[in-house]
């Protein structure tokens, strides 16, 4: 006995789809417009309303109903006065049309991250300015955050620099890069307790590999003593990078795919780098 599917491919069909697919769309882009505002507080207000309107009808609290149906019917009067900020925001990125082209003008983040640092160290490096500054991959960094100063910042080279200047209160101690923007600063890591660390390597470096030892975590270091610059990851450090180097290697763990990554690109960078020396 054969089923007939041909009543489910109908035109009725194909336009409930469409409608569910608009809603959706709006729906997502309202979440988009509303994310990090005040109105995200609203939202877990309505839902905890919500909740109470529905229990309220099923254990015939009728007070409680009654109650709760004057703060709706008011609600959407408040709504409308306390967040006009925010729809007219939303109505703004509508008649931009930006919906559908803010995608097309984003930035690569890791690129835009890797341009900052690159810019920071090379500034550090030339000045001698010592500094420390780990990038969250795999492996949670939360432990080592916790002992910094939180600072939840986007990434530039600008506040990088001034967070290692000598002599304040967040340069001595490791900066933590977690999901594209700065999680804090000033805060300690593991140091290593490898004998096979040459004894010319500072604190510093000690600390970068230590945390290379038990996480995943790039962290490069700015030598305050020779102004070389240095990765350490997985185990592994890479000592008096070019600046050609350092942003390869960056650029090779960061923005390739995650299939380039499994290959092991940091052996295949040792490997090239020893060819060349």
């Amino acid at each position: 006995m054969s089923i007939d599917w041909s009543h489910l491919f109908t035109w009725r069909t194909f336009i409930n789809a469409v409608d569910i697919m608009v809603v959706t769309f709006f729906i997502y882009q309202l979440i988009k417009i509303l994310k990090g505002t005040k109105a995200v507080q609203l939202l877990k207000g309505i839902a905890v309303i919500m909740l109470i309107k529905i229990g309220s009808f099923f254990l015939q609290l009728q007070t409680v109903d009654w109650i709760v149906d004057l703060v709706i019917q008011w609600s959407v009067l408040a709504i409308i006065i306390i967040f006009q900020p925010e729809l007219r925001r939303g109505l703004e990125h509508l008649g931009r049309g930006s919906f559908f082209k803010n995608n097309q003008r984003k930035i690569d983040p890791a690129k835009k991250m890797i341009q900052q640092i690159d810019q920071a160290v090379q500034y550090m490096a030339k000045r001698r300015i010592g500094a420390l500054i780990s990038i969250q991959m795999e492996t949670g960094l939360e432990e080592y955050i916790s002992t910094g100063i939180a600072l939840d910042a986007d990434i530039s080279g600008e506040l990088l620099i001034n967070i290692f200047i000598p002599n304040t209160p967040l340069h001595d101690g490791a900066v933590i890069i977690k999901n594209h923007k700065i999680a804090a600063a000033a805060g300690y890591l593991p140091l290593s307790e490898s004998s096979l660390i040459p004894k010319d390597l500072g604190t510093r470096h000690r600390a970068a590999i230590g945390l290379s030892e038990v996480t995943d975590a790039i962290t490069v270091i700015v030598s305050e003593e020779t102004g070389g610059v240095s990765i350490s990851h997985r185990g592994d450090l890479l000592r008096e990078l070019s600046r050609e180097d350092f942003v390869k290697f960056l650029s090779k763990e960061l923005v390739l795919p995650e299939e380039a990554v499994k290959k092991n690109p940091l052996q295949e960078f040792i490997d090239s780098f020893k060819k060349g020396v």
